[in-house]
């Protein structure tokens, strides 16, 4: 009811366990599913994952993405959450606005990670020895070597602008890379060419 009242987003449907909101998700194929955690039967990470997955192919050009809305601030279902494709992780005791806006910078194609939380999650996934790295390797196969060097720079958490002083191009090219990196990997946002930086070592824990 609070999301609906809000004038620039419509609420199509409604679910009350995981695997109703992945047939919904099939069915109406809405901008942005907010996710909990906990539901009966298949929680919300196994919904998530079955969502993101099903709709891969139109992650790059503006597929359903999802928003966690938990009440557990808890590591375990933020990685969770985030290795399943979620697009953002945020806590119901935020301000309502804040959630409203997190839905609207997901929904626009960006990802967005509650205060307190991204601090935790960067620490996690760029701890050494991690055993994921070895084997995410082969995710950069057909990236190119500028497209490495994008990756890299986005990893460090780098903004387009920035991307682009550094590498002397124009911020429409960097965009561009962008936009090449997320059709080529397993990544639906800029949060997860980040995860995949560190997982595949072209970006090290200081």
């Amino acid at each position: 009811m609070v999301i609906g009242d809000a004038p620039d987003i419509e609420v199509v449907g409604e679910a009350g366990t995981g695997a109703e909101a992945v047939r919904l998700a099939a069915e109406l194929r809405p901008d942005v599913v907010v996710m909990d955690i906990r539901m009966p039967g298949m929680d919300g990470i196994e919904a998530t994952r079955q969502i993101t997955s099903s709709d891969r192919g139109r992650a790059a050009s503006g597929g359903t993405r999802v928003l966690v809305l938990t009440t557990f601030d808890d590591d375990e279902y933020v990685h969770g959450a985030l290795r399943a494709g979620a697009s953002g992780f945020v806590v119901k005791d935020m301000a309502l606005d804040d959630i409203l806006t997190a839905i609207r910078v997901v929904a626009s194609g960006d990802a967005l990670l509650a205060p307190g939380v991204t601090r935790r999650l960067l620490a996690a996934f760029t701890e050494p020895g991690r055993p994921e790295a070895a084997s995410s390797a082969r995710e950069l196969t057909g990236v190119t070597e500028r497209e490495r060097e994008v990756l890299a720079l986005v990893g460090q958490g780098l903004s387009n602008q920035e991307i682009a002083e550094r590498l002397f191009l124009s911020v429409t090219t960097v965009k561009t890379y962008v936009t090449r990196l997320l059709a080529k990997l397993p990544a639906r946002d800029r949060v997860h060419l980040v995860i995949l930086a560190y997982d595949t070592g072209l970006v090290t824990p200081r």
